[in-house]
């Protein structure tokens, strides 16, 4: 198995840099140099800019109006999106529904929805998650009931939607048939959020963004068109866009620029008089989690090098998710530490505290939560221990 690039990759690679370097606006590049927080009139702007280069879609194949790049080019377009701190693209549209609608959605689907996506003309939001179903999301209760006239009938919540309130579409699954077991009966519906009966109401973290909302649905009226794949057949549909949502999570490059910003905050830290990163204790703790990032960045390479053989992700992909995701959560854990008593004022206004570490508290709340989305990391460790290590369940 090759894992070098070839001359060909590099030159992508630089191409890309030079392409990042010339389109990100300054207002962008301002916030992008600090690790900021952006907006999301920022993210859509950004998404734009991808879209009229034809770099939106790395992974979308040309006949849907992707740029058909192979799968190292794909990760070194990504990576140096992530390394330069561009905005994070919304993954609903790009990465979840759109891949799903390509795979399960009848051509008047793809005609009316993928276009739109590809621009950002509509944006997508996921509707999963419950109240009472989680982990658990065969137990979700949003019920949609056929009034008989070619319509669905929708009632029930929906939380934890990420950024609903900017949202112009949401995928929801809703309980069709009441009967049979739990993952039956299940369907996987489009939704207006237009729709009467729709309502998303944002809420913050505890670092302060409107990240997350709650969706209620009171008897909102949704045409049978509208349901992607068979009807009652909606969990086979979810598994696989979660798979489609668990190759975004490893954020090898979001792990890169942590380690650069904690080098960075702590070389700009005093203790007794000297640069907090002449500490041998500080260095250690540096040194220790650059090893475990050099790790899962190896072992990405290897799954690329799979990926460009032609061979489709496998179970390997959970061990990505559970050490990328917990990788990323510890640098921003030894950059809080770094900061100490800073890193407790998140809510400050610009400028209390220098720049570089302005956003770190608020990134550090929400990144609590890549352990949990995409499917919690003791799912994931289920996986691994009966796909890989062959373990009987009990």
């Amino acid at each position: 198995m090759d894992m070098s690039f070839t001359p060909e990759h590099l030159a992508f690679r630089d191409q890309v840099r030079a392409w990042i370097r010339s389109a990100m606006p300054p207002h962008i590049r301002a916030k992008a140099d600090v690790d900021g927080a952006f907006e999301q009139g920022e993210v859509m702007e950004w998404h734009k800019l991808l879209f009229r280069k034809g770099w939106i879609a790395p992974h979308w194949p040309k006949e849907h109006g992707g740029p058909g790049l192979d799968a190292t080019s794909r990760f070194i377009l990504t990576e140096e999106l992530e390394l330069a701190g561009t905005p994070h693209l919304s993954p609903f549209g790009l990465s979840m529904v759109g891949p799903l609608l390509m795979q399960f959605g009848s051509d008047a689907q793809k005609k009316r929805f993928l276009p739109k996506i590809l621009s950002g003309e509509e944006v997508w939001c996921q509707g999963y998650s419950e109240p009472n179903a989680g982990s658990d999301l065969a137990s979700l209760k949003l019920r949609a009931e056929d009034d008989g006239k070619g319509h669905f009938v929708l009632n029930g919540q929906k939380t934890w939607t990420t950024y609903a309130q900017y949202a112009d579409w949401i995928f929801c699954l809703a309980r069709t048939d009441p009967g049979g077991r739990k993952q039956e009966g299940i369907s996987f519906i489009l939704v207006d959020m237009k729709t009467p009966g729709v309502t998303a109401k944002p809420f913050l973290t505890t670092g302060g963004t409107p990240a997350f909302s709650e969706t209620f649905f009171e008897n909102a009226v949704v045409p049978h068109e509208n349901v992607v794949g068979p009807l009652n057949g909606g969990w086979t549909v979810a598994k696989a866009l979660l798979g489609h949502e668990r190759t975004v999570i490893a954020a090898v490059g979001q792990s890169a620029r942590q380690l650069r910003r904690i080098k960075r905050i702590a070389a700009d830290t005093l203790s007794n008089g000297k640069p907090l990163l002449d500490d041998p204790g500080f260095r250690a703790k540096i040194a220790r989690l650059e090893v475990k990032f050099r790790a899962v960045q190896m072992a990405n390479y290897r799954a690329l090098a799979s990926a460009q053989l032609g061979h489709a992700p496998g179970p390997e992909a959970s061990i990505l998710k559970i050490r990328g995701s917990e990788i990323l959560q510890q640098s921003l854990e030894l950059a809080m530490e770094i900061m100490g008593h800073d890193s407790l004022a998140w809510f400050n206004e610009p400028g209390v505290i220098p720049a570089p570490e302005q956003w770190v508290a608020s990134a550090f709340n929400y990144t609590r939560a890549t352990t949990i989305y995409g499917g919690t990391n003791e799912i994931q460790k289920n996986v691994i221990a009966k796909l890989i290590l062959s373990l009987p369940s009990r």
